[in-house]
């Protein structure tokens, strides 16, 4: 897997950015800076002002490729969404058993996150902190059913909806494939958040993720 993924080129809604970041060593850079400052202080404290003392660059030159920190974030999360979408399929396309598959896609969606060295300007594990901790926030505003009229969390539903596929094979007379599917995704998130910051009510551990739980949970479901 990892030399297929060495070769892959994401690709990022053209809505949400000016200028293509991939496209320059300034734009890699201020993705690369971006999820270092947002783990460091958090996306409300984070602005674009900030991240440009962090880069030695104008804050305007920050503009040029992106129109605001929303878009900047929902960018991140796109990113990251696809980088799961490009494992997902690449490890389960030619499983066959039903169940096999069932538990490398629980696996990938909800496993501890490790740091893909294939992407120099991305680190997936920071990334990922981000994700459990902001990701929400690209969902839970005014603008949300716009934003998803206009594709912006369209790779997001995609991984979604391999896991309901996925879950259809296993038992295609379960009603609540949806339902199951976003729960384990939404649910591994909320079980990571509260690992890191609220222990004494999740049974995850730091050396713990949460794939035994879901997979535990999604086969009896299913059975």
């Amino acid at each position: 897997m990892q030399n297929l993924l060495s070769n892959l080129k994401i690709t990022i809604n053209d809505k949400l950015y000016v200028k293509d970041p991939e496209t320059s060593e300034l734009g890699r850079n201020i993705l690369k800076n971006s999820i270092i400052l947002i783990d460091e202080i958090g996306f409300e404290a984070f602005t674009f002002k900030k991240l440009g003392e962090k880069i030695q660059s104008n804050e305007s030159s920050i503009y040029r490729y992106f129109e605001n920190k929303h878009k900047l974030l929902v960018y991140l999360t796109s990113w990251y969404w696809s980088w799961i979408e490009y494992r997902l399929a690449f490890a389960t396309t030619n499983v066959s058993n039903p169940i096999e598959k069932l538990e490398k896609a629980i696996r990938l969606v909800t496993e501890n996150v490790v740091d893909d060295n294939t992407t120099p300007h991305i680190n997936e594990e920071i990334l990922n902190r981000i994700i459990v901790g902001e990701f929400t926030k690209t969902l839970m505003t005014k603008e949300v059913d716009n934003e998803n009229k206009e594709g912006f969390f369209l790779v997001y539903k995609r991984v979604i909806n391999r896991l309901i596929d996925i879950i259809k094979e296993v038992n295609p007379d379960y009603p609540y494939a949806k339902s199951l599917a976003s729960s384990v995704v939404e649910g591994a998130l909320h079980q990571h958040f509260l690992k890191n910051h609220l222990k004494t009510i999740t049974n995850l551990s730091e050396k713990e993720c949460a794939t035994e739980f879901y997979t535990d949970m999604t086969k009896k479901i299913l059975a």
